[in-house]
């Protein structure tokens, strides 16, 4: 962690001056005319649909891979800068145990999760809709990726004599009844039978939001399902994911699965049960993930398979899988090459596929609640 510190350190501070500044930005201070829910209810439109051009007025079409810029994204990038704001906010609390940065978090967080006027419903019933097919789908569970950030920043203010713990109990309650969204209802359970980087992300925002609240059934529960179906469903015994190589970002999408599935093992791991050296009975571990992928990110030049249809040259960035896997391993190399690649992306498609920014927050020791 220290090392890590050494490297973030001014840019956590920079961050963290910035999130001072900001007053609360919730889904309620925007909506579309097309979401079929309520002011409170969070809504995004599939990134890849289009209209077709052939039928202006009917049902959207799809364009793998090309993410339609007249969609709706308001909520999403209202949820990305809450994130932002809170991951720098407790990160530089670990710092610097500045009271301040607890509560200007609580501030928003508040305003997110509690104020009856501008809280979001703990549902994702409109995510990701379609424009003249569904309302919602499945796959809009992804797009809570970014609360995990704000989930670890309040986890690690927990401690701080600032904390509200009113309200941080509203808040965990908040978490505990989008936890039972996400396990029942049908859109919940649909996207943990994904067999791609949707079902890995299901897991990894469980397992972050159970850290979280406590829930330790459903701590065992994701820890089972890395071991069991994860891991073997999707790693080859070269270490690529082949389904995420099949699709039009192949590159983008294995950099972005391997993320989470690193990041599940650092939420899980602890000193009874560590997901980092498990390994399958046909032999596959999350270390061979990560070697595969490494030297492509060292020297992108070498990636042997298909071009991203877009936003290629903006990957790769500083990934979690890279310092994670560093301190796993003992690595020094995948730190050095994370050391010098990118904090901070400004391209929003690369935001929206990084839900891990502040890498601090999940190297925090002393937060081993599970």
């Amino acid at each position: 962690m220290k090392e890590c510190a050494a490297v973030l350190k001014e840019q956590i501070l920079a961050q963290a001056a910035w999130a001072l500044a900001q007053e609360p930005v919730t889904i309620t201070a925007s909506a579309s005319p097309r979401s079929a829910g309520g002011k409170h209810d969070f809504y995004s439109e599939g990134d890849y649909w289009w209209p077709d051009p052939d039928n202006p007025g009917g049902p959207y079409i799809q364009r793998d891979g090309q993410s339609n810029p007249d969609n709706f994204v308001a909520h999403r990038q209202a949820m990305i800068r809450f994130s932002k704001i809170v991951g720098a906010l407790a990160s530089a609390y670990l710092l610097t145990s500045n009271e301040k940065y607890v509560v200007h978090a609580w501030k928003h967080a508040r305003a997110w999760f509690v104020d009856t006027t501008t809280r979001m419903n703990p549902s994702l019933l409109y995510a990701q809709a379609i424009g003249g097919k569904v309302t919602g789908r499945s796959i809009g569970v992804i797009d809570t990726i970014h609360l995990m950030e704000v989930a670890q920043g309040l986890l690690v203010m927990e401690r701080s004599p600032a904390n509200n713990k009113a309200l941080y109990a509203a808040i965990r309650n908040w978490f505990s009844e989008y936890l039972v969204w996400l396990t029942t209802h049908p859109y919940g359970k649909e996207e943990m039978a994904a067999e791609n980087n949707h079902g890995t992300c299901w897991v990894m925002q469980v397992a972050s939001f159970a850290k979280f609240t406590g829930n330790q059934e459903l701590i065992g529960f994701c820890r089972e399902r890395y071991k069991t179906i994860l891991l073997p469903g999707q790693l080859a015994a070269d270490g690529s994911f082949p389904r995420e190589l099949k699709r039009t970002k192949p590159y983008g999408y294995s950099l972005f699965n391997l993320d989470a599935m690193t990041t599940i093992c650092q939420i899980l791991s602890d000193e009874k049960e560590n997901l980092w050296t498990y390994t399958t009975p046909e032999g596959r571990n999350i270390e061979q993930g990560i070697r595969y992928m490494f030297p492509y990110v060292q020297d992108k030049g070498k990636w042997p398979l298909p071009k991203d249809v877009m936003y290629g040259e903006q990957w790769p960035v500083a990934h979690p899988f890279l310092v994670f896997g560093a301190g796993a391993f003992h690595t020094k190399a995948w730190f050095e090459t994370w050391k010098r690649l990118d904090h901070l992306p400004v391209v929003e498609e690369v935001v929206r596929n990084l839900p891990v920014r502040n890498p601090l927050l999940w190297l925090d020791a002393s937060n081993k609640r599970n």
